[in-house]
C-alpha cells in the first residue's frame, strides 16, 4: 500500500485517500499508466487538485511536472471543482442562430456562473461545446446524460430546478 504523507485537503477524505493509494498501487508498475491513474482518481475527488498530483506524482515515482502536464494537457481533466451536474451548452451555428446565448445568459444571471465555472456551492458546472450532435433539436443543452432540446430562455430555470 502506497505510504507517503498525505496532504491536507478539504475535498479529501480519509476513505478517499485509501481508494487513491489501492489505484495508485495497482498502476505504478505500468508503464504509460498515468492518464489510468488520473483518470480514477479524478473519478474518486471529482477533481484533481494539485495536492492529489503531486502525491499521485510520489506515488508512481513519476516527476510532478510530468504528471501536472499530462493532467493539464487532457480536457478530460479538471483542476478545479466540478459541479454535481454539467450543463453542456451547444454554442454551433444551428444553436447559436436560434438562441442559445440568451439561454447562456439566463443560466449565468440565474445561478451567479460564467461558462467553464462551477456554481459556489458546487450544483452546477457551465460548459460551452462546439456541437451535441443533435443540430435539429438547436437550441440544445445536455446537463448530465439528459439532452435538452429546442430549449428556451424563459424556459431553462425552470428545466435546471429539477437537478439538485
Amino acid at each position: 500500500m502506497t505510504c507517503f504523507m498525505k496532504p491536507h485537503h478539504e475535498d479529501i477524505t480519509e476513505d478517499m485517500w485509501q481508494k487513491i493509494d489501492a489505484v495508485i498501487d495497482d498502476n505504478k508498475h505500468t508503464p504509460g499508466a498515468v492518464i489510468t491513474t488520473l483518470r480514477k482518481c479524478q473519478e474518486i475527488v471529482k477533481y484533481l487538485p494539485v495536492e492529489l498530483i503531486d502525491y499521485i506524482a510520489d506515488g508512481m515515482n513519476l516527476s510532478r511536472s510530468e504528471v501536472f502536464g499530462v493532467a493539464s494537457f487532457y480536457s478530460l481533466f479538471s483542476l478545479k471543482p466540478k459541479g454535481r451536474h454539467t450543463i453542456k451548452v451547444c454554442t454551433g451555428t444551428a444553436c447559436y442562430v436560434k438562441g442559445i446565448r440568451e439561454v447562456i445568459n439566463r443560466i449565468e444571471g440565474e445561478f451567479h456562473l460564467k461558462e467553464g465555472g462551477t456554481t459556489d456551492d458546487r450544483r452546477f458546472s457551465l460548459e460551452g461545446v462546439r456541437c451535441l450532435g443533435a443540430c435539429g433539436l438547436a437550441p440544445v443543452m445536455v446537463v448530465g446524460e439528459d439532452t435538452h432540446g429546442t430549449i428556451a430562455a424563459e424556459n431553462v430555470i425552470k428545466s435546471l430546478e429539477a437537478y439538485k
